[in-house]
């Protein structure tokens, strides 16, 4: 019986302890557990203390003053810099998912689109939870306006364009070519958000060798463009948000079908061997074939 009681006098004052750490907002809670002084900081220099405090709720990976040392020497103070303001935005909203998603939660998923836009990656492996690179420490930190959640490194989303990721991945290279020869390289390096189904080299290489030669001619740009646009849906559509859907519309007006089976997922006909790959300005799902529009 005695044993009982303080038992269940322990449970009442932990649970005493864990409401009053709830009473506070995120900033604040993170303020007060001293280890979190670089990401207050950063908040501040981005000017987001106030959303972050706002009503929500919200879920943050919150990088220790540790993980900010992680960085290159120099890093953390350059953003810190009033020109580099929407850099850090960018990087700090990429730590921020709307609502409050609890651990439990969190291990169910793939991943997680953050303020950014971008998707953050969630991994479950031999009992550890990694949201991209950065190991989980500690989960479910309560707070009045959501949960923290502590990583060891902090996170950075995806600094290049469109063409310039296509272009690092070396397999692109006559997409690229067609997408300059077409005139669309300043559209897909624009603000977007744009989801483009990217055919690889050896798709292309599937085309008849005088088709592509032909397409590539200044006096075809318009047709060019036509099919490359065809590639390209507006907005930022993770796959499983394009398989859902079953059907998308294009920039170039006609409509894409999407499809999944036990063969894989399918855009029209061809194969999506490769999905979700963020750019800053949308996300590369590629294709093992060349779709063509609909002849009108």
């Amino acid at each position: 019986m005695k044993k009982s009681i303080v038992s269940l006098a322990c449970a009442v004052v932990a649970s005493m302890g864990s409401m009053a750490f709830a009473q506070k907002n995120i900033v604040d809670t993170a303020v007060e557990a001293g280890s979190f002084k670089t990401l207050a900081a950063a908040l501040g220099a981005a000017d987001l203390v106030g959303a972050v405090s706002g009503p929500g709720p919200f879920t943050v990976f919150a990088p220790t003053d540790e993980a900010f040392k992680k960085l290159p020497a120099g890093t953390v103070d350059t953003l810190l810099k009033p020109e580099n303001k929407a850099k850090l935005q960018a990087i700090l909203k990429y730590h921020v998912v709307s609502g409050k998603v609890m651990a439990a939660d969190v291990v169910k998923v793939k991943g997680a689109v953050s303020l950014n836009g971008q998707r953050i990656d969630v991994k479950v492996s031999g009992g550890k939870v990694t949201v991209d690179a950065a190991n989980v420490v500690k989960t479910d930190i309560a707070c009045t306006n959501g949960v923290i959640h502590v990583i060891d490194s902090v996170i950075l989303p995806a600094s290049d364009s469109i063409p310039a990721v296509a272009d690092k991945a070396g397999t692109f290279k006559t997409l690229l070519a067609a997408v300059k020869a077409g005139g669309l390289v300043e559209t897909l390096s624009g603000e977007g958000p744009f989801t483009v189904f990217a055919p690889t080299d050896e798709a292309f290489a599937k085309l008849p060798a005088a088709t592509l030669a032909d397409l590539l001619k200044p006096e075809n740009k318009e047709k060019l463009a036509s099919i490359l646009k065809y590639h390209v849906v507006a907005g930022r559509v993770y796959s499983e948000a394009a398989v859902a859907a079953k059907s998308a519309a294009t920039v170039q007006g006609a409509s894409v079908k999407i499809s999944a089976s036990d063969k894989g997922a399918f855009v029209n006909d061809a194969k999506i061997v490769v999905t979700d790959i963020d750019a800053s300005n949308g996300v590369i799902h590629v294709i093992d074939s060349v779709i063509m529009p609909p002849v009108k």
